[in-house]
């Protein structure tokens, strides 16, 4: 009988301390695993991330406003001069609108800072007239002399109108159309006219 060996060996008995000690010992194992497999390969994860970087970095700058950044834009300003009337029609090049929008060569514009009456859909007979008003003397001035386009913080406004100042001489065309009571200045809401 003392040759007699136990078919299963009884466990020996772990403190709850070696327990802990030896799993911090495996996480320590496997962090420096996977920190070496990402210091071997960083050139696969920049190649993989490098698409993602550059299109969010282009819409970043396109949406930045124009003073904001590591690369501070200076706003653009293009001169122009040509002959304006009035929009009729479905299809428009150039012509005006409304008091506070045209087309120019195909492109729709928004005067950025000021708001005049509607013409299409006013409220009431008074605003109605106002907004007439305010197109005729938009048109007026547009084709006094030639104007400059000066780019805003934003480049289009959510029905995809590009967003410009329109002046003449370093004097907004808008401020004009404020000062003869055709517009208000734009404050990010519409007045009621009526």
């Amino acid at each position: 009988m003392s040759h007699f060996r136990p078919r299963f060996r009884a466990r020996p008995n772990r403190s709850r301390a070696n327990v802990i000690a030896f799993e911090q010992i495996i996480r320590a194992a496997r962090k420096k695993r996977q920190r070496g497999w990402w210091r071997a390969n960083w050139a696969y994860g920049a190649l993989a991330a490098a698409p993602f970087l550059g299109v969010g970095g282009a819409s970043a700058w396109n949406t930045m406003p124009a003073s904001v950044g590591l690369f501070a834009r200076e706003p653009v300003v293009e001169q122009y001069t040509m002959s304006f009337e009035r929009c009729s029609g479905p299809e428009r090049s150039t012509c005006v609108v409304d008091g506070d929008t045209f087309w120019l060569e195909g492109t729709k514009i928004r005067i950025a800072d000021i708001n005049t009456p509607e013409v299409s859909e006013p409220q009431c007979a008074a605003e109605a007239e106002l907004g007439e008003r305010a197109t005729e003397r938009l048109v007026s001035l547009l084709n006094a002399r030639g104007f400059s386009l000066e780019t805003i913080d934003r480049d289009e406004d959510v029905y995809g109108r590009k967003l410009r100042i329109v002046a003449r001489g370093g004097k907004s065309l808008g401020n004009t159309l404020v000062d003869e009571g055709l517009a208000e200045p734009w404050t990010g809401s519409r007045r009621n006219w009526c």
